[in-house]
């Protein structure tokens, strides 16, 4: 096996030694250089950066580990080196920081036998160190939800502080957790896990203040107290399932009268909320009707119906989490009365009748009234003067009777007429 993997080994050599008279191009193409480090860090604690070059076709040539083909120049300043290590094609240091501050590292790769030639490869990398701990919060649920930050209501939250210490820089430290859960529930705890149950749904942010503390030798061969300390949070979304659609409306109604229904969701919104009308009751399929976004709990519904039959409101809603399904007969009956759009016509209609009738009333009324003074008209002057003054130019009553009666012969008389007998 050994005789069949030196061509390998040898080709590989002869293209790292050729490598720095090559053009750029072809030397991107032979190698790929990574750099990786477990920062961010606190200050006082190790921070390891790693730079390898492996060979673009994914690691498909094996090389000797034992023999250095290559050289690793490293800039690390202002941090303080504490160990460095090297293979065959790659290289690891350890570097701590006393100040709190973002700080930048470099490297290159030269042939070992050629460390002033022209670099193989060269990379950068900036270390971030902090004042505080180093860490974060996580939360997690049984039923998983696929948004971020969202979970459901009344089902324990587990919510963890993880510690990022690859230096083991705490190992001796003690910890206090101080909880705030942003409904008004604080705790303090020295265990980096709680279990939490929302009540209600909403917006909330868990917040954690965690305490180090540890003992630390003095330059006087005493002991020190050494405390560090970092606040954490996270975003929660409380969510409710859509446990059903309570529907409060009339199950009968007339044509033409408009129908309101009023939708009470048991869930939490914001809701999408999408219905229509159906002979009969059947689930709405994607695409059927469009979304209508509803920013509550409840949402009126209103139709107006103008056939007569039997229909069914087909009503779909759906949050982040879930969605439902839910229906609502109705029996649409003829209307008693006319829709409104023929009431108008109808009264204008009885309204002109009406004034005609009233014409040709009054209308007749005048031609008698005509016909009766043209009668009257030749005798109106000496009627006139005998019923006014009558009882004074005449020379007795009965004359005026008499005169009275020729003038109203159509009329009955007023009295009955007395005859007198002599004996």
């Amino acid at each position: 096996m050994a005789p069949a993997l030196w061509p390998h080994v040898s080709r590989f050599l002869w293209l790292a030694c050729l490598l720095p008279l090559a053009p750029a191009g072809v030397a991107a193409g032979l190698y790929e250089f990574q750099l990786t480090s477990d920062s961010p860090a606190t200050t006082g604690a190790e921070v390891t950066v790693t730079a390898s070059l492996v060979a673009s076709d994914n690691g498909s040539l094996f090389l000797p580990t034992s023999v250095h083909f290559c050289h690793f120049h490293w800039i690390h300043t202002p941090l303080l080196l504490t160990g460095k290590t090297e293979e065959a094609f790659s290289s690891t240091i350890r570097v701590v920081g006393d100040v709190p501050g973002d700080f930048p590292i470099s490297v290159w790769v030269t042939t070992a036998n050629c460390r002033t030639c022209q670099p193989k490869a060269k990379s950068l990398l900036v270390l971030t160190i902090t004042e505080s701990l180093v860490g974060n919060l996580v939360v997690t649920q049984n039923t998983s939800l696929p948004w971020p930050s969202s979970y459901l209501t009344k089902t324990a939250l587990k919510i963890s502080f993880l510690l990022h210490d690859p230096s083991n820089f705490f190992k001796t430290a003690s910890f206090l957790y101080s909880w705030d859960f942003g409904d008004g529930t604080q705790m303090v705890t020295d265990d980096s896990t709680v279990y939490y149950n929302y009540s209600v749904i909403g917006n909330f942010t868990v917040k954690l203040k965690v305490v180090a503390q540890w003992e630390q030798a003095t330059l006087d061969a005493g002991k020190s107290v050494v405390q560090k300390t970092g606040d954490f949070s996270a975003p929660l979304m409380l969510q409710e399932t859509l446990q059903g659609i309570q529907i409060s409306g009339p199950t009968q109604i007339q044509s033409f009268q408009k129908m309101t229904a009023t939708l009470n969701f048991l869930g939490s919104p914001p809701l999408s909320l999408c219905w229509r009308l159906k002979h009969e009751c059947l689930p709405l399929e994607e695409g059927e009707c469009h979304p209508v976004p509803v920013a509550s709990t409840a949402y009126n519904l209103t139709h107006v119906f103008r056939d007569p039959g039997d229909y069914c409101f087909s009503i779909r809603a759906e949050n982040v989490i879930s969605k439902t399904h839910q229906y609502h007969r109705i029996q649409v009956w003829p209307t008693s009365m006319q829709p409104a759009i023929f009431a108008f016509p109808c009264a204008t209609v009885i309204t002109m009748m009406l004034a005609l009738i009233m014409y040709i009333t009054l209308r007749n009324s005048a031609h008698q009234k005509d016909m009766v003074e043209n009668l009257e008209s030749p005798a109106r002057g000496k009627r006139c003067c005998h019923m006014c003054c009558g009882p004074f130019l005449l020379e007795s009553s009965s004359e005026y009777l008499e005169v009275a009666r020729e003038s109203h012969g159509l009329l009955p008389p007023l009295y009955k007429s007395v005859k007198t007998y002599t004996v």
